[in-house]
């Protein structure tokens, strides 16, 4: 088994992308005009943060990083669910 921080360099530009894309929903979020548009600058911060803590799990060799992203998903999902309940005028 190699050592993981060999191929950190090469997990770089991805870090990095994903941290743009973050910037860029983040930014959505406080500018977006309609709480709809908020709502899916949250949803896309969160999926990057599950695409993140994949992309840990698999550069680091550690299954927690994978099972923290799939409970971070699942709690992400009822959030977006509740969200779009409130917007929608049902609670």
């Amino acid at each position: 088994m190699s050592d993981p921080w060999i191929l950190l360099p090469f997990w770089y530009p991805i870090i990095a992308v994903l941290v743009i894309l973050m910037a860029g929903s983040t930014i959505r979020l406080y500018k977006g005009p309609t709480p709809a548009d908020r709502a899916v600058a949250v949803d896309t911060v969160n999926t990057l943060t599950v695409a993140s803590l994949i992309l840990f799990g698999v550069a680091f060799r550690e299954i927690i990083f994978i099972d923290v992203a799939i409970v971070y998903s699942l709690l992400s999902f009822v959030a977006t669910l509740f969200i779009a309940k409130y917007l929608g005028g049902e609670l």
